[in-house]
């Protein structure tokens, strides 16, 4: 078998939502085993994104300045534009992604890094599934990073690899209706 046959979501993390004026805030909090260096190259480096993130980008993210995303496992290539209006290696990344704020935040810790992301949106209905979007996301990273690849995993195919139990755990941590498997995204 093959690392990404045997891929399945770890534990569930840390979260909490935030209402920050018309826009809803998920707070989402991993532990990684890996030094904020290297954990921050996995956020910011085009080749390192196109292995674990649910986007393509057009540059470095590591500065600051305009950028495109292109959405992963879209047959369209939906392009979005983001800015990069914070970058202070190795501990903070800021960015826009079309009408979102991502916001990660590395801290050193005695076993490698806590990752913090705040990811900003408007609907609050997401914040489940932005949730278990981002876990699965981040598993793969850290299995990236590990040097156990399993490539990346967005779309349908999270719904393979447990998307729908992490949806329905996170929805009731975050108190919000578990909406499934998006109509349009399937």
């Amino acid at each position: 078998m093959t690392n990404r046959e045997i891929f399945k979501a770890g534990p569930v993390a840390q979260v909490e939502t935030r209402r920050d004026g018309e826009r809803w805030t998920l707070v989402f909090v991993r532990e990684l085993r890996h030094a904020p260096e290297v954990v921050w190259q996995a956020l910011t480096d085009p080749a390192q994104l196109r292995a674990w993130a649910p986007f393509d980008a057009d540059r470095d993210l590591g500065r600051t300045g305009a950028a495109t995303l292109t959405m992963a496992g879209d047959p369209d290539e939906t392009r979005m534009p983001a800015e990069v209006v914070r970058a202070e290696p190795p501990r903070l990344l800021e960015y826009t992604w079309g009408e979102d704020l991502l916001r990660w935040e590395l801290a050193a810790t005695a076993t490698g890094t806590r990752l913090t992301l705040q990811h900003s949106l408007a609907d609050r209905g997401w914040m489940s599934r932005v949730a278990a979007g981002w876990h699965i996301c981040i598993d793969v990273a850290e299995r990236l990073l590990a040097g156990a690849p399993v490539g990346r995993i967005v779309g349908e195919e999270a719904k393979q690899h447990g998307w729908e139990r992490l949806e329905a755990v996170y929805a009731d941590r975050l108190g919000v209706a578990s909406e499934g498997w998006p109509a349009d995204v399937a």
